[in-house]
């Protein structure tokens, strides 16, 4: 029968309980050469008073009106810091009290971190009391003293509101007077009308569009911003010089010497179709006074941009600096028209000019696929990368920016593919500050890699020679822990930071140092010396069972799962127990990289917020990323037989679970977040594997996103049996397990509109399911609040022990 809402949060049963508020570990940062180490507090769990605060949701933007940031800002609470070489941190003290600090920058020598301080406004009509907004701080490592060097007058509601300049004065968004916000009519002034006239302009499902023209009022008002200049000196007044009238500011960048200033601004017309980020902008070059010298860009509204993944803007885009230069602009500039559906034999074109950009652009470099990204290094090393995702593959190439020389394909690879991923390149601070490869001094890279293999994960710092295409294995992590390289200090590797954690320690900083007695070896495991000391926050799950298991599916496919036993649990003596499938399916081109294991067995594993982990304390056994992919080999595409495959996959890992003991049929549940909601409806309406089903911020219904969703490219109308097959509300009538429906009330991510759990639910009551929907007030894609954290651990709890534990 139906049922009355529940009208009060809940909380859930101990020691769920007690573990949400225990402390965070805090947030690890180091100096540009390392030689200082910053620990950040992490604040527990905002309350939902404190989701429910104001917000003006506009242009796929979320603006807080009383702060001049993004709406439920995430904030740090303390900063420590110390000497790499001392051993206790020394706290800070002359924060300001209630510390809300975003927006951490280094100054380009290291000595200074600056910050922004968000500051609540004072009472309405109080005397003196202070306007809220975001204030300028910098931080003197060697005093450990704070100062504030602006009030609140900074803004950051699109894009970072400060950058260092190399003479540490500082370039600022700040706000500009405009008096109160324009003021919404009491009455419609007229009909909304919208039109097109023939254009083709297809649109992924955006959230928080302009609706009416008081939006495009509120959108100048809010993002309005003038350029500042601010020099400060140690126990001297700041100097703020004003250096451009006041303009919608997208991003501000100067050139690595300080003398130029890139700046990105949006203006009209605006859209009521899609985001910002597609509205009309220009991208000028300014000097120091804020003239504008040259014009990168004027790009139009982007409303027509084809939905296939690899298609982009026209025109220039993705401009920067040449990060080895003083000031040399680089950008993108598509060659088919920004339409990947184009045959062609390039794609892109990129483009560097330097300063004073007068004389002609100078062709660096054109790509066959889609252009991704550049590492600078210096006149001889440069990295780029080119892919296209509809062949899942990657290419890797070294370019030498300052010579006629021509390019050199260094790798090609499937980007899906992690047992041949290579690592990342290792960044270092070059000459203006900014980071470049770091390069041996016989001009080999270094390559920080993540070890994915058939046996497991074991990350490693290689040393490359692009001459000769050889590596050499510098370090490798020890087999009984998962640790990375964070920093490598020196060209020639001889020291380096790594981040090193197990089952049972959370993750520590170990400064690594070479010596003679590691030639020859990758086994240069043993720390020298302990960079932190942080203990386990959760010793609860000290003693849990942590697996990475392995089965095959029917058509041979392997698959696999992080599997978590409670503590002291052994399924020969003490039998199956109660079990939860959580799952998030996977596009795969190739049935190779379908099957690989990406998940590391020795990581630190705790819960956080609404994390299934937490089912372990209350008696379940947990198999989290049970691998279910969706294969679409050659000319196929995954999604044709997604329902299949899904089932197939499903099947298998149950079958393990019972064959192993460790599960009973009858008493196996279910579970997923967004996609893996959407997952977990289709295998209840589609299977009678699982007892139960809770199913988190989902989408049900693909003609609801009829231009792709997930990794499907194709539109509703190109593929509409396909969209109909994966939609669970098409087949809700053979829903007959009871399923669990959870969706954050405000949820703004694209394609899982509330109205999506909505529609599901009324269908499922409408057909005698057993169903229930809670709808979580201020909460978005991911749960927050302290209060609807709890409640979701309540309910899920209470769903599988009536559910699944009893049956």
């Amino acid at each position: 029968m139906t049922q009355p809402a529940q009208a009060t949060w809940q909380t859930p049963p101990e020691p769920i309980a007690a573990m949400l508020d225990a402390q965070r570990l805090p947030a690890v940062a180091f100096s540009p050469r390392a030689d200082w180490i910053v620990e950040l507090g992490r604040p527990g769990m905002p309350t939902v008073g404190e989701l429910a605060e104001p917000k003006v949701a506009i242009a796929g933007l979320q603006i807080n009106p009383r702060t001049w940031e993004p709406a439920k800002a995430a904030h740090y609470r303390s900063i420590s810091l110390r000497r790499q070489q001392e051993k206790t941190a020394r706290p800070v003290l002359s924060l300001p009290a209630d510390a809300r600090i975003r927006n951490l920058q280094w100054s380009h020598d290291g000595q200074y971190l600056s910050f922004t301080h968000t500051q609540a406004a004072g009472s309405a009509g109080a005397a003196g009391s202070d306007p809220g907004g975001l204030s300028l701080w910098v931080l003197n490592l060697k005093t450990a003293e704070a100062r504030a060097i602006t009030g609140p007058i900074l803004n950051a509601t699109c894009g970072g509101p400060v950058r260092w300049l190399p003479d540490n004065s500082f370039l600022c968004k700040v706000r500009t007077d405009n008096g109160p916000p324009p003021t919404p009519p009491s009455y419609p002034l007229g009909p909304i009308i919208e039109e097109n006239l023939g254009r083709t302009a297809p649109a992924r499902t955006y959230t928080n569009l302009l609706e009416i023209p008081h939006d495009e009022a509120l959108l100048e008002y809010y993002l309005s911003s003038k350029l500042v200049h601010i020099a400060w000196l140690e126990q001297q007044q700041p100097k703020q010089t004003v250096i451009t009238s006041p303009a919608l500011f997208r991003n501000i960048s100067p050139s690595p010497d300080g003398q130029w200033i890139k700046t990105t601004t949006i203006h009209r017309p605006f859209s009521y179709q899609v985001p910002l980020a597609r509205f009309p902008r220009r991208t000028e070059i300014l000097n120091r006074q804020g003239k504008s010298v040259y014009t990168v860009a004027d790009l139009p509204l982007a409303e027509e941009i084809p939905i296939n993944f690899d298609s982009v803007r026209d025109g220039r885009r993705s401009s920067g600096w040449r990060a080895d230069r003083p000031a040399t602009l680089h950008w993108v500039e598509a060659l088919d028209g920004g339409d990947a559906s184009q045959d062609c034999d390039y794609r892109d074109a990129i483009y560097t000019l330097p300063a004073p950009f007068s004389s002609e652009p100078k062709l660096l470099w054109k790509s066959q696929m889609r252009f991704n990204s550049l590492v600078w290094g210096t006149g001889k090393v440069a990295l780029a990368y080119e892919a296209l995702y509809n062949t899942r593959q990657v290419k890797t190439w070294k370019l030498s920016p300052d010579e006629a020389t021509s390019p050199q394909l260094l790798e090609t690879r499937n980007f899906q593919d992690a047992y041949s991923h290579p690592g990342e390149p290792v960044m270092t601070p070059g000459p203006y500050g900014w980071q470049i490869l770091l390069l041996s001094l016989e001009g080999e890279l270094y390559l920080n890699g993540r070890g994915a293999s058939p046996e497991g994960i074991r990350p490693f710092l290689d040393r490359f020679n692009l001459a000769t295409g050889k590596k050499e294995r510098c370090w490798r992590s020890p087999a009984d822990s998962f640790a990375r390289v964070g920093k490598v200090l020196d060209s020639e590797a001889q020291q380096f930071i790594v981040r090193q954690e197990s089952k049972t320690e959370p993750a520590n900083y170990w400064l690594h140092t070479h010596s003679p007695s590691d030639e020859g070896s990758e086994e240069k495991n043993t720390p020298f010396q302990a960079l932190t000391r942080f203990s386990d926050p959760l010793p609860w799950f000290k003693d849990i069972r942590k697996e990475i298991v392995r089965y095959t599916r029917s058509d041979g496919l392997p698959l696999s799962g992080t599997l978590y036993l409670p503590p002291n649990h052994d399924p020969k003596k003490d039998g199956p127990l109660p079990t939860l499938l959580w799952v998030y399916p996977e596009e795969h081109k190739s049935r190779e990289t379908a099957s690989q294991i990406t998940r590391a067995e020795n990581t630190f594993a705790r819960p956080r917020r609404a994390s299934a982990m937490f089912l372990l304390t209350q008696g379940y056994a947990l198999l989290s990323g049970a691998s279910m992919p969706i294969v679409g080999e050659a000319d196929a595409e995954p999604n044709d037989s997604y329902i299949e495959q899904l089932i197939d996959s499903a099947e298998a890992a149950v079958d393990f679970l019972v064959g192993r003991g460790i599960s009973q049929r009858g008493a196996i549940a279910i579970g997923g977040h967004s996609y893996g909601a959407f997952t977990t409806a289709n295998l209840l309406a589609h299977t009678d594997l699982f007892s139960a089903g809770i199913a988190r911020s989902g989408a049900y219904n693909r003609s609801l996103t009829p231009f792709g969703f997930q990794g499907e490219q194709r539109s509703y109308w190109q593929a509409t049996d396909t969209y109909n097959r994966m939609s669970p509300f098409t087949n809700a009538d053979k829903i007959n397990h009871p399923l669990l429906l959870i969706h954050g009330a405000a949820d703004n991510n694209s394609g899982t509109y509330p109205m999506q759990t909505d529609r599901l639910y009324e269908a499922m009551k409408g057909l005698g399911g057993t169903v229930r929907y809670v709808s979580l007030p201020h909460e978005e894609h991911g749960y927050r609040s302290k209060e609807a954290v709890g409640h979701v651990l309540w309910e899920m709890v209470k769903w599988l022990d009536t559910y699944v534990k009893q049956t």
